[in-house]
């Protein structure tokens, strides 16, 4: 976002919520930069539009199709790198994602770990 125009980010930021809105009746509130690049000017325009930026406190390379990491690589990646308020980037096109993602959640609850949505953490 940082190499655009207000006005581009203004419509970009707009069409998101009106996709998600329509597709899943949400109502966004909290954006991520994408490929978490971002300037002052860019979170201010974000928070004009009335969004909160959001980060998160951990990501892996899961982004590219044909480098998919192992089951027991990514479980092992994610499970070892848990800690409190942790917010975890996993991208919705990852194959291995979707695999591990039953497992990361057991493990996260079983090291006594809670899912919370960002409105319980304010």
């Amino acid at each position: 976002m940082p190499s655009i125009a207000n006005e581009e980010i203004q419509q970009e930021v707009m069409r998101l919520h009106q996709a998600v809105h329509e597709k899943f009746g949400y109502e966004m509130k909290y954006i991520r930069p994408p490929k978490g690049e971002f300037n002052a000017r860019t979170i201010q325009k974000c928070q004009e539009l009335g969004y909160k930026t959001v980060m998160w406190s951990f990501a892996y390379c899961d982004w590219d199709e044909k480098k998919q990491p192992s089951v027991e690589k990514a479980t092992k990646m994610i499970t070892d790198n848990f800690h409190p308020g942790e917010i975890i980037l996993l991208h919705s096109n990852s194959k291995t994602n979707s695999e591990v993602l039953d497992t990361i959640i057991k493990e996260a609850r079983n090291q006594g770990y809670e899912f919370k949505t960002l409105e319980e953490f304010q």
